[in-house]
């Protein structure tokens, strides 16, 4: 199934989209998808069904602000980490490590979102103030 939609472009980006359609003898929509669907991360279901944070109440904002891992898991992503950087990584723990990192990019996304909806209700500050 495809959706249609219509958006402006900066002429910059554009420009930038065209040429790299025509170096690429592709057409311009395909590579505009192809960089849409690259870039735009897998979102787990569980993170799918909840609710968005401009619906829930001030209390729940202000405590999604403070989101962190499970102390267990963000100890395993830092090991995890560890092993990848030194190239000791199995492949069996591959999955771990990309499950976790979905964990985490979940949550910091959340985390943000929540942080941006506080400030613009006026429960907290503006960070950079």
């Amino acid at each position: 199934m495809s959706n249609q939609i219509t958006i402006t472009l900066p002429d910059e980006i554009y420009q930038k989209a065209e040429h790299f359609a025509r170096l690429a003898n592709r057409d311009l929509a395909s590579v505009l998808v192809d960089t849409i669907q690259f870039s735009i991360p897998p979102i787990s279901q569980e993170a799918a069904n909840l609710e968005p944070v401009s619906k829930l109440s001030d209390q729940q904002v202000l405590e999604l602000t403070e989101l962190q891992m499970k102390p267990e898991e963000d100890s395993r992503l830092t090991e995890l980490l560890d092993r990848q950087q030194a190239g000791i990584l199995t492949e069996s723990e591959h999955p771990e490590l990309q499950a976790l990192m979905q964990i985490y990019q979940e949550g910091l996304l959340r985390k943000a979102t929540a942080l941006s909806e506080a400030v613009k209700r006026g429960l907290i500050k503006e960070l950079n103030a």
